[in-house]
């Protein structure tokens, strides 16, 4: 098994569990991202703060120059605090609230992808009051599935996201009515973890015909927002540690027939963060069961809940141990039958105190980590501390 490189002798004096972040990874994506979307006229990046939202994460990719999408109140101010430019700030979400609308409108941020008529209407009572306007794009819901998991498929009629095609015309009329809205476009996102681009064809193609319909009525956007959704390889952090960009943004590209000077805006999260976060944890315990042998590990579902929430797969290396390998259920501590890393994994025999990496878990680890059982929120670290 070829495992990740690691400061292994740093690592044995930390206290664990604990995030790992490659600061060359990182920097190594946000470049490719940079040089491949550069290729194509205005074409904006944005980085989903929900993927990773520490701040040391953020502020490199606000150096990379990318955007921030944000869904949370919490978010926005999190994108103000790193330094984020204000117009390169975006608010999604189905459930904004009157105290995260206002905080947006003080600081002028780009855009609120709307999901809602009430919503349309409670930003421009907002904006009216501040003598503001406000910058919206619709989330059209495009009935467009995704190849991935059910928990994190979001462009089905079926899903809380989003306006109905049926409803677009007129909730864009209503918009162009308003006195204290702008209206730029239109906004969608159908999942994540997607690695077909035959998945991207078909949401281009259901773009396409609502901009045709859209054009029948005189509408035309100033920009098209494709969400994010693309995804990482979790079987091989080591070989490809960098996602397939430069098919990502060609597919659009040959696919969206983009109006003259209209801009295409791209909301990417896992795809950036992914592959350059590991958890590292520490063996307790080798138990011996009836049927087979359980790796107990310090880390648990609080740590990193994704194999639990989405039975999520994360390679899994013992990076202390070069002795054969063995087939171990690898479970952490929390009082949850669910608490578990990955069932018969073969893993270089495991002892007692051995150090075991859980890679591929730049997205979505650290930032949805929990005290349940009373534990400690686990500790983050980057390769240039141990530089």
């Amino acid at each position: 098994m070829i495992k990740g490189t690691f400061p292994i002798e740093k690592f044995r004096e930390l206290e664990t569990p604990f995030y790992y972040y490659d600061m060359k990874v990182l920097r190594d994506t946000l470049n490719t991202i940079n040089k491949e979307a550069s290729k194509y006229e205005n074409f904006h990046v944005h980085y989903a703060i929900k993927a990773n939202a520490n701040p040391k994460v953020l502020k490199t990719i606000r150096e990379a120059g990318l955007g921030a999408d944000c869904v949370s109140g919490g978010e926005v101010r999190s994108s103000v605090e790193a330094g984020f430019p204000n117009n390169k700030i975006v608010f999604a979400g189905v459930g904004k609230t009157d105290k995260e609308i206002n905080y947006a409108l003080d600081h002028d941020i780009f855009c609120f992808n709307v999901e809602s008529v009430p919503e349309l209407e409670v930003i421009n009572e907002l904006a009216s009051a501040k003598g503001k306007v406000a910058q919206v794009a619709f989330r059209i819901n495009p009935n467009v599935g995704a190849h991935t998991h059910a928990n994190i498929t979001t462009g089905l009629a079926e899903n809380k996201f989003g306006i109905s095609m049926e409803d677009m015309d007129t909730v864009i009329e209503m918009a162009q009515n308003m006195k204290n809205i702008k209206f730029l476009g239109l906004h969608f996102h159908i999942g994540s973890q997607i690695l077909e681009m035959d998945d991207f064809v078909a949401l281009c193609n259901r773009i396409n015909e609502l901009q045709e319909k859209l054009a029948k009525h005189h509408i035309i956007c100033d920009l098209i927002n494709v969400g994010g959704g693309l995804g990482i390889d979790y079987g091989h952090p080591n070989h490809l540690p960098i996602p397939n960009f430069a098919d990502y943004f060609a597919t659009y590209h040959k696919f969206l027939h983009l109006q003259p000077g209209q801009e295409l805006h791209f909301e990417l999260g896992r795809a950036v963060v992914g592959q350059c976060g590991s958890l590292i944890s520490k063996v307790t315990y080798v138990k011996q069961g009836t049927n087979k042998q359980f790796a107990i590990l310090d880390a648990g579902m609080t740590d990193l809940i994704r194999p639990a929430l989405y039975q999520a797969y994360h390679r899994i290396e013992n990076i202390t141990s070069d002795e054969a390998e063995e087939t171990y259920d690898v479970v952490g501590p929390i009082c949850e039958s669910s608490d578990v890393f990955g069932k018969e994994v073969e893993l270089n025999e495991a002892r007692r105190g051995d150090l075991i990496a859980l890679r591929s878990a730049g997205a979505y680890g650290e930032v949805m980590s929990s005290m349940y059982n009373l534990r400690k929120l686990p500790q983050a670290y980057f390769s240039e501390d141990f530089e």
